[in-house]
């Protein structure tokens, strides 16, 4: 194709308990919640978003929530590590910040010349802070990590495959991603385009068993196309290719595309638009449970099914929490 995958569009991972991952991820790591719903697959577990002020495509991190379900383990066939972008000048504020929450960030490590930090969710999902200097984009203003140190959104994610050569071959030579340096049998790619959310890391491990995708590990990772016409264009490529593609399913926030990559990795391309304001505003993202135009029907029975929770302040943080149900 002639244009190519411009970075990452989301990250979705499989949590345990909501309110803890919501606490976790706008009280400590100061993400907005930019979106309250349901898994559109099953209306009986919450999907959240998180991200900056109004749920950028490159910031957004989401979950589905399985509360009681057994942990999952990393291995191959999986997007093992999810990297988020701080300032440069941030990592010992991060670490003092975790540290002051009982959370234990690794020291401070050095990977393709980026200075780094890591740690783990409550869930056990691997998560990586990246000294950024070139990030420009704006963090969220509103939370309770002051701006010069907020999150900006991904920097990259980390793919942990027992072939490396066929995802490899994917990414590149069809997915216009390019290869811009290697660490032993760390492989750094990078869309075409340059833009932030860019890089993708693919680690070679022929000896390492297959992860198993549960709470606590990352469930597909989502790629960004700018429209429908470009999305249909992907889903004839790849098809092509000889991949099985899902039909375009409507996310309502986006629409998407699914498809496992060779090494079992599960992949979506998602449209950038309409975006998270088409059923609420921008200063009130994040404060309700909505749902589909075909759910809507349902939600009595479905908020009766889901565990109650307590939501930040849509304008403040974490400083005020209202009730779903």
């Amino acid at each position: 194709m002639s244009n190519s995958i411009s970075g990452i569009h989301h990250i979705t991972a499989i949590a345990g308990e909501p309110q803890e991952n919501i606490d976790f991820y706008t009280s400590i790591l100061g993400l907005r919640l930019v979106k309250v719903t349901v898994n559109f697959d099953d209306p009986s577990s919450y999907h959240l978003y998180y991200g900056d002020t109004v749920g950028t495509p490159g910031t957004v991190m989401t979950f589905f929530s399985w509360p009681g379900a057994p942990k999952g383990w990393r291995g191959t066939g999986q997007a093992t590590a999810v990297s988020f972008s701080v300032a440069s000048d941030s990592l010992r504020y991060w670490a003092e910040r975790l540290g002051s929450h009982g959370v234990k960030p690794g020291n401070v490590s050095e990977r393709f010349g980026d200075k780094l930090i890591t740690f783990h969710d409550p869930d056990g999902l691997l998560l990586e802070l990246v000294a950024d200097p070139d990030d420009e984009r704006e963090a969220w203003s509103n939370g309770p990590v002051p701006t010069e140190f907020a999150i900006r959104g991904f920097q990259g994610v980390t793919l942990s495959e027992a072939r490396y050569e066929q995802t490899a071959s994917l990414l590149r030579d069809t997915m216009g991603f390019r290869v811009v340096d290697q660490e032993n049998n760390r492989y750094r790619f990078r869309a075409a385009e340059g833009q932030p959310a860019s890089f993708v890391e693919v680690l070679s491990l022929p000896e390492v068993g297959m992860g198993q995708v549960s709470v606590g590990t990352v469930h597909h990772v989502a790629w960004r196309t700018p429209d429908d016409e470009q999305q249909k264009r992907w889903r004839e490529e790849l098809a092509n290719d000889g991949l099985n593609v899902t039909p375009v399913i409507d996310r309502c926030y986006f629409h998407s595309i699914y498809f496992r990559e060779p090494g079992k990795v599960l992949f979506e391309i998602a449209t950038e638009p309409p975006g998270f304001t088409i059923d609420e505003t921008r200063e009130s993202l994040g404060s309700a449970l909505k749902l589909p135009p075909w759910l809507e029907p349902m939600r009595a029975r479905i908020e009766s099914e889901l565990p109650p929770v307590e939501l930040p302040s849509p304008r403040t943080g974490s400083a005020a929490h209202v009730p779903t149900n």
